[in-house]
């Protein structure tokens, strides 16, 4: 871990927003999940919330790179547990779904604490999630087809987040808990042993302002 790369993961982390997410209900196909990710990666998300029946969610972050180290992830049994959760904490759901009665996406305010929720590629979403959600949302279409793809539609809509949040200065200083921010970017300097620490129920070490380690858990526990 190099002084740079640890400055680089605070400052990345620093612009997390723990208030801006998405719920995936059934998107199951990789590249689109793989596609989802690395657009919350890019606006800022700290946390995706998923529903996945087939697993296809737990796969990607135990099998693919890249964004799995940096994009938290939360799964749920059901999608009326999912809606629960949510609601309890607090979060306005925005549904996508293309319909008479969905309006502009660009006319939500995504400097609330938002939960962008997604349906299955071929399906859309169950009619639970449009009937629970504060709005629900559709992007204006001036061809022939109907809908975009669901990775594609989730991109449009977050850049969407990411202006207004940024013009609302909402990216300048971290607004993740301290103790949060703390664990997590121990979790991004030193993956492997933040994984081995958390499997033996062992806090992880205090880092420097360069990033190196100040002791070593690990090596004490096997002395």
């Amino acid at each position: 871990m190099t002084p740079e790369r640890f400055q680089k993961l605070k400052q990345v982390l620093t612009r997390r927003q723990p208030d801006l997410t998405v719920l995936a209900a059934d998107v199951h196909k990789p590249h689109n999940i793989s596609a989802i990710f690395r657009t919350c990666d890019a606006v800022g998300i700290h946390r995706v919330h998923a529903v996945s029946p087939g697993g296809e969610f737990r796969h990607h972050r135990m099998a693919s790179g890249g964004t799995r180290h940096w994009v938290g992830l939360n799964l749920h049994r059901s999608l009326s547990a999912a809606i629960e959760v949510l609601r309890t904490d607090g979060w306005q759901l925005i549904a996508a779904h293309p319909s008479e009665a969905a309006g502009d996406f660009r006319r939500i305010d995504y400097t609330q604490k938002t939960a962008l929720v997604l349906g299955s590629e071929l399906a859309g979403l169950d009619e639970l999630a449009i009937r629970e959600a504060d709005a629900t949302i559709t992007i204006p279409m001036q061809g022939m087809v109907e809908s975009l793809n669901v990775s594609v539609a989730a991109a449009l809509v977050l850049y969407e987040a990411q202006c207004q949040r940024d013009r609302a200065r909402m990216y300048e200083k971290s607004r993740l808990d301290a103790e949060e921010f703390k664990a997590t970017l121990f979790e991004w300097a030193y993956p492997e042993i933040a994984d081995r620490l958390k499997a033996r129920r062992q806090a992880y070490p205090e880092l420097s302002d360069a990033g190196e380690l100040l002791g070593n858990p690990l090596r004490e526990s096997d002395t």
